[in-house]
């Protein structure tokens, strides 16, 4: 039976560079926030629910979701926040199982890479947790420039996720993304490794 590592880390943390590294090594692997997009897709139920709620502003010209627009609502309130995770996380997780079904990979494990892996009910799915680390300092830097979020908006953010110790804690294996890439790579390939053997 094909297991599921979980790859997580806090926002800015690298977690679509490491998995990268997996999938040029043959592992098949899902994202949790290519999923979320897809839940909220135009014509997908989710996305007509969340007009109602919130109103037309959160939606773009095209007809899709602002994502921008309803990041500042729910980071700023925490009732809006809860009431979008409640519709959208059960949604999220019924299509990650479906897109991690064994057919869909060819190795004994395969990646779910989700930022709320263990905030969430997600960690459940997966036998091995892996944890992509780096500084507080780093996480707002990086996402200040990749996002063009400014620092106190990427600080709620942060504040809303787990702690990086609790984290830490939680996690069965740890890959420092502070250091060089050639160092993430080499630390990728001994876990894929590591997992092969384990899982096989």
């Amino acid at each position: 039976m094909t297991q599921i590592v979980g790859l997580t880390g806090g926002i800015g943390s690298g977690k679509s560079t490491v998995a990268k590294l997996f999938g040029e090594l043959g592992v098949h692997w899902v994202d949790a926030d290519d999923v979320a997009r897809q839940v909220v897709e135009p014509g997908q139920p989710a996305l007509a629910s969340i007009r109602e709620h919130f109103g037309a502003e959160i939606l773009t010209s095209e007809g899709s979701l602002d994502r921008a627009a309803l990041r500042a609502i729910v980071f700023k309130d925490p009732a809006q926040r809860q009431w979008l995770e409640q519709l959208l996380h059960p949604l999220i997780r019924q299509e990650l199982i479906r897109q991690l079904a064994p057919e869909n990979y060819p190795l004994p494990y395969a990646l779910l890479v989700s930022p709320l892996l263990l905030e969430t009910d997600q960690h459940k799915l997966a036998r091995q947790v892996v944890v992509v680390d780096v500084p507080v300092e780093t996480q707002i830097e990086r996402t200040m420039s990749r996002d063009s979020n400014d620092q106190t908006q990427v600080e709620r953010i942060i504040a809303a996720q787990m702690p990086r110790e609790e984290r830490l804690k939680k996690a069965s294996e740890v890959i420092d993304n502070s250091v060089s890439l050639a160092d993430v790579q080499r630390r990728v390939e001994s876990l894929h490794n590591r997992f092969l053997v384990a899982f096989a």
